[in-house]
């Protein structure tokens, strides 16, 4: 309501500037891990040789706390490559941050799980490949699986919140209702069935990677089968695949609106898909204030609101539900952020979604690496 009782106009609505209720520091691109789902940039060379410093990601973190953000998300890459991490965890819970850390765990071990508590970590998410060493390590690309476990009971008998992270592919999703049994025997909070979001490495390898309709559906009725069995015991968020879907969803509740995304190199972000948008476009954090990247900058402010969307968006009644949908996925699929997500089936390009989800057979993986490197399906066999 206005001072005079009256509600805001549309416009007026548009114009407000939002407050960011979560900031997302990517610490690193380095990680140890080649995951060929990954969403990092293809191109990680480049962003490893101009990392933030220590005090760098402390201003960050300033900043953010001055324009209202209250989550904390670190994650990479892998955020434990940083020697530095337990100093900036110190620094955001000082500063008033709940502190997410995204991990791996490899890097970490109990004596530095126990200095991140110290320094004020307040939850952890643990990210596996699957529930059985063959397929963890092969997409992974290193042996690993056992650590994870092992770091996972870890946690849980610091008394850290855990949830656990399954990224969905073609090769593992028939493991659903074994990840499920897996969360509950690890004691975890929550546990998040998350589909491949089709971006940087993972755009790159689709047709190796994305599920079957039918695959997907079978997993929708394992998890609606355990939700019912096991009630409230375990929180289970399922994340379907964009592609599959007749409308988008939000982007992260619209362009500019609650999430802002630090990249490694210190480029500001609307959100993690966006490591991709042509460098030009992108402020960085050396050059603008958190302040004036957040309210004044052309790339946060252009698709706030609705004004700047064509048609069919403009009219359509869904626009205030899905705010056009992913500027990210337009542009990688059309090289036109402004068009309306191909998606959406009213989208003029959503063609091209249907011709990307035809089944095709791709035998080979590019691993997530700053050298190219291929892994073949067939040694899944």
């Amino acid at each position: 309501m206005n001072s005079n009782g009256s509600r805001p106009s549309e416009s007026a609505a548009q114009t407000e500037v939002p407050i960011p209720f979560w900031l997302l520091a990517e610490l690193t691109y380095a990680c140890p891990l080649q995951c060929p789902y990954c969403s990092n940039p293809l191109n990680l060379a480049s962003a490893r040789r101009q990392e933030l410093s220590t005090q760098e990601w402390i201003s960050v973190l300033e900043q953010g706390r001055e324009l209202g953000a209250v989550q904390l998300g670190l994650s990479g890459g892998e955020p434990c490559v940083r020697q530095d991490l337990e100093q900036i965890v110190a620094a955001a819970r000082g500063l008033g941050y709940y502190v997410n850390l995204i991990t791996s765990t490899l890097g970490m071990d109990e004596a530095r799980l126990d200095q991140l508590r110290e320094a004020g970590v307040d939850h952890i998410q643990v990210s596996l490949q699957g529930v059985d060493a063959p397929i963890n390590d092969f997409f992974a690309g290193t042996a690993c699986f056992e650590h994870k476990l092992e770091m996972a009971r870890a946690i849980r008998r610091a008394g850290i919140p855990m949830v656990l992270n399954f990224v969905l592919h073609r090769h593992n999703i028939h493991q659903v209702q074994d990840m499920l049994e897996l969360a509950l025997e690890l004691k975890a909070e929550a546990v998040e069935l998350a589909n491949c979001q089709y971006q940087g490495w993972a755009y790159r390898n689709l047709q190796a990677l994305l599920p079957s309709r039918e695959q997907i559906r079978e997993a929708e009725e394992t998890v609606s089968r355990f939700r019912e069995t096991h009630g409230k015991a375990l929180q289970v968020l399922f994340v379907v695949p964009d592609l599959y879907e007749s409308r988008p969803r939000p982007c992260v509740n619209g362009w500019g609106r609650t999430l802002l995304s630090v990249a490694p190199d210190g480029r500001v972000l609307p959100c993690q898909g966006a490591q991709e948008l042509p460098e030009g476009l992108v402020p960085n954090i050396r050059d603008k204030s958190l302040r004036w990247i957040w309210e004044e900058s052309r790339l946060f402010t252009r698709f706030r609101g609705f004004d700047w969307m064509d048609e069919p968006c403009r009219s359509c009644p869904e626009k205030e539900r899905d705010f056009g949908g992913c500027r990210c996925q337009a542009f990688q699929i059309t090289g036109d952020l402004s068009r309306t997500d191909p998606v959406c089936d009213k989208s003029p390009d959503h063609e091209q979604v249907l011709r990307l989800i035809e089944p095709q057979e791709q035998k080979v993986l590019h691993m997530r690496a700053t050298r190219p490197r291929t892994r073949f399906l067939s040694e899944l066999e």
